[in-house]
């Protein structure tokens, strides 16, 4: 259900979703968010990476109107987050990390009154919490006591929350923290439902896994300042242009590990399970070398298989990278 405010200006034509142009936010001397530029498109499941302290839940802050920056340039949906603020709080739904649920209201009743609070009538509200809670996969909790729901359930509602207005960007600031594995994936179906419904979903998180799989487009902050911004096949390629090699031989593995370490192609070789984890060099693309020195030395290989490195993988050297440039 769409629900509009005609005081407001649209959403301008062609806009990104989401804009940041040299975006810098101090708390005295420290620079929480340093020249942070890059851009969101509408219908991006937008992963949003970094550390504790990186500037992630700032950066949320000023895209949500709770927090006005100290220099650059902010657009949502070709909004200004500082003068056109009250335009962008209708465009967008914001859940931070930590929020309050009334244990004691029923789920329908805490949806009820944040639908109140945007100004819908009763049954443009009545609309609007049966389709949040149909977008979430609560519908059949809707008379339950919050107080009574798993927690997982009440995250759900918690974003059921912020889709009451029915916004067209949701700000998610580690929705899925202090979840258990089941509850985190029930989530992360959700977001990838409201991004097939339309919705441009920018999700901060430090917990990479939960990320790899749901996110088409990333971003990268390391105190404060972009290291990254792409696709995670971009992200594989400025890291290494090889992929890691997992190998397998019948037996003999440390004469294995030998003969494939004093290649010159090759980077590192380590123990992965039954087998070897190889590392080539950022030249190397073709791995068919290996199977022949493995060969040629008598060696029986069970196994060869290129593998996919992991997001926190890639993270953890991408940002050891940007700490030794000078």
């Amino acid at each position: 259900m769409a629900i509009a405010d005609t005081r407001i200006g649209p959403a301008g034509d062609g806009a990104a979703a989401i804009e940041l142009d040299s975006l810098v936010k101090r708390f005295g001397s420290t620079a929480a968010v340093n020249g942070l530029s890059f851009r969101v498109e509408r219908g991006d499941l937008f992963g949003f990476i970094g550390a504790n302290g990186a500037g992630k839940t700032t950066t949320l802050r000023i895209l949500a109107t709770f927090l006005t920056p100290d220099a650059g340039r902010v657009q949502l949906l070709g909004h200004d987050v500082v003068t056109e603020a009250r335009a962008v709080r209708h465009l967008i739904g914001y859940m931070p990390e930590h929020f309050g649920l009334n244990r004691e209201m029923k789920v329908a009743e805490y949806l009820d009154f944040f639908g109140a609070a945007y100004s819908l009538s009763r049954e443009q509200r009545t609309a609007a919490v049966t389709d949040a809670l149909e977008r979430v996969r609560l519908a059949e909790k809707r008379d339950a006591l919050i107080g009574t729901l798993s927690r997982g359930q009440q995250q759900r509602v918690a974003l059921a929350r912020v889709l009451v207005h029915d916004p067209q960007v949701l700000l998610l600031d580690e929705p899925a923290s202090g979840l258990d594995p089941r509850a985190r994936m029930e989530l992360l179906e959700v977001l990838k439902d409201l991004r097939r419904a339309g919705k441009t979903v920018f999700l901060s998180s430090h917990i990479l896994s939960e990320l790899e799989d749901v996110c088409n487009r990333l971003a990268i902050v390391d105190k404060g300042r972009l290291a990254f911004c792409g696709t995670l096949e971009e992200l594989r390629r400025r890291i290494h242009s090889g992929r890691p090699v997992y190998v397998e031989v019948t037996d003999r593995v440390e004469e294995a590990r030998t003969r494939l370490a004093a290649c010159a192609e090759v980077e590192s070789v380590e123990p992965s399970g039954r087998g070897l984890r190889v590392r080539l060099k950022p030249d190397v693309a073709d791995h068919g070398f290996l199977a022949e020195r493995l060969v040629a030395g008598g060696l029986r290989l069970a196994v060869l298989r290129e593998e996919t490195a992991p997001l926190e993988e890639l993270f953890i050297r991408l940002t050891s990278e940007e700490r030794e440039k000078p």
